[in-house]
């Protein structure tokens, strides 16, 4: 090859500049390779022979051709290779879904490259909609199906504003439950790990004491339930309390169930959290949930001097309420015989392996069913109120770890819990509200995820169902397996083991034995 031929290409090379890439670009892709290129900084890269049809003017042979060799990631959306210009039709069919990251809504790089790292790299209907509102400092309401990310909707603005201005107690989230409120202690966490940020966790079954201190030191974020939070307001004293009184944001996640009236309601103690919080002109108020409650909008109402009008984004609620890959069963069967059903369900082909959450409305009922189905011989754990909380989370890390194939629990469990494995749904009694029935069934089909829900429907339950399909929008279909028929193995192999095993769980109860069979040290006999 001559001198004048290799100075062309290397003139060639030279004037085509490298661009490295930019989160502000509304193409970048956050990818894991793409954010380390970015962070490290880009390499020297090796200078490469261009390709014959490059050199204009420059005659090479068939012998002499040099091959053309690239380290360097030369596919871009939308660009047939070898075709400069021209456009793929698929690859642009596709471009319209891939167009939307996080680094497109003005979300930091660091956080970009957080939630990357966690598999969260494109942003939901309701994170694309809240956060950018969020950061501008609208007030929002957000309301979409279980599963779509609602946690990082408004958990990623928090952090960016923290970031920007690391002062505490920064932001406040109240939850109705403690076991979403440590799921979200966790994500926070985990979203924050490049960052020094000190979360506390203000929960009721924990140490009170304890609590108190954590929260008398200032920590960046508070995650509480309103109980354990307003007997901290009311018992502890000034110093312990009046870093709430600067608070940038409050959050109320599941904002229907904290806004809801009647029995067992929470706004008094909400009343006594919000009385040392800064006043709604003074602070961000965010309320996420997935059902959009009257009591929620009718927020958007009080007056609001100075301040801007409340974001209010609905996504996909109006038309579906439930996950579109959520398959609604129905099984009408006797109520005397409920538990022979929920054997034979559990043990059929389709069903076996699957992991199972299974509602009940009282906590006595879950008490009996966790024992008759352990007697069975199912690997089995409960949540519901009645436990102590450190086997409450010690039982739901069980199911996590799929340890145990079977939860029994009330409604403590519907709410928020992100358990992806869970592949099916039994609600063994009806929710006496609709709402209930979509948060219960919202714990499976998850994310995209394919999933499934029985109802065990007895002869006074038809005007629940008929309410909850019209809530929900779509109807139940029989529940049906091929080659099985429930009601001849329940009268073959389920009426004389289930029966005989109910009325021993019956009797350990009574006397006071744990779901082990051994008796409970220290601790009084379970009332009926």
């Amino acid at each position: 090859m001559g001198t004048m031929e290799r100075r062309l290409k290397n003139k060639v090379i030279e004037s085509v500049p490298v661009k490295p890439p930019s989160y502000s670009d509304p193409g970048f892709s956050s990818s894991n390779e793409d954010i380390s290129e970015y962070q490290n900084g880009s390499r020297k890269r090796r200078k490469l022979s261009p390709s014959p049809k490059e050199v204009s003017g420059l005659d090479v042979t068939s012998n002499n051709q040099v091959p053309i060799l690239s380290r360097i990631k030369t596919k871009k959306a939308g660009l047939v290779p070898g075709q400069t210009g021209q456009l793929d039709p698929e690859s642009t069919a596709l471009s319209g879904k891939e167009k939307i990251s996080f680094a497109s809504i003005n979300v930091a790089p660091w956080l970009v490259a957080s939630l990357s790292a966690m598999e969260i790299k494109r942003p939901t209907g309701i994170q694309k909609a809240c956060i950018p509102e969020i950061l501008k400092g609208r007030d929002c309401i957000g309301g979409s199906r279980t599963g779509t990310g609602k946690t990082v909707a408004f958990a990623a603005p928090i952090l960016q504003k923290w970031a920007e201005d690391p002062v505490g107690i920064f932001a406040v989230v109240i939850t109705p439950t403690r076991e979403l409120a440590i799921q979200i202690f966790e994500q926070i966490k985990a979203i924050s790990a490049p960052q020094s940020l000190k979360p506390v966790l203000i929960t009721g079954g924990g140490d009170q004491r304890e609590q108190a201190i954590n929260l008398a030191s200032r920590p960046h974020i508070v995650i509480a339930t309103p109980g354990r939070l307003a007997e901290h307001i009311k018992a502890s004293g000034e110093d312990t309390i009046c870093g709430l009184r600067r608070v940038r944001f409050v959050v109320f996640d599941e904002a229907d169930r904290l806004l809801a009236p009647g029995r067992g309601s929470m706004l008094p103690d909400l009343e006594t959290c919000l009385s040392v919080l800064p006043s709604a002109t003074e602070r961000q108020t965010l309320l996420f949930t997935a059902t959009v409650t009257s009591e929620v909008l009718a927020l958007k109402e009080q007056p609001r001097p100075g301040r801007p009008p409340i974001f209010i984004c609905e996504v996909d609620t109006e038309t579906l309420a439930i996950p579109p890959k959520l398959q609604q069963k129905y099984l009408q069967i006797p109520v005397t015989h409920k538990e022979h059903y929920l054997h034979v369900l559990l043990g059929t082909p389709e069903n076996i392996s699957k992991s199972v959450i299974i509602f009940c409305n009282r906590t006595d009922t879950a008490n009996l069913l966790e024992y008759t189905l352990r007697l069975l011989l199912h690997r089995v754990t409960a949540l519901h109120s009645r436990l102590p909380q450190s086997q409450r989370v010690a039982n739901l890390a069980r199911f996590r770890a799929q340890a145990a194939r079977i939860l029994v629990a009330t409604d403590v469990a519907a709410r928020g819990l992100d358990i992806p494995e869970v592949a099916l749904i039994i609600n063994y009694d009806v929710p006496r509200d609709p709402d209930d029935y979509i948060h219960r069934v919202g714990r499976t089909a998850r994310a995209g995820r394919a999933g499934q829900s029985v109802t065990f429907i007895g002869q006074r339950d038809v005007e629940l169902i008929l309410a909850i399909e019209e809530r929900v929008g779509k109807k139940m279909d029989q529940y049906a397996e091929e080659g099985v028929n429930l009601e001849t193995r329940v009268a073959r192999d389920a009426l004389k083991p289930v029966g005989e095993k109910k009325r021993e769980a019956q009797l350990q109860i009574e006397e006071g034995k744990d779901v082990y069979g051994k008796r409970k040290m220290g601790m009084e006999k379970l009332k009926k």
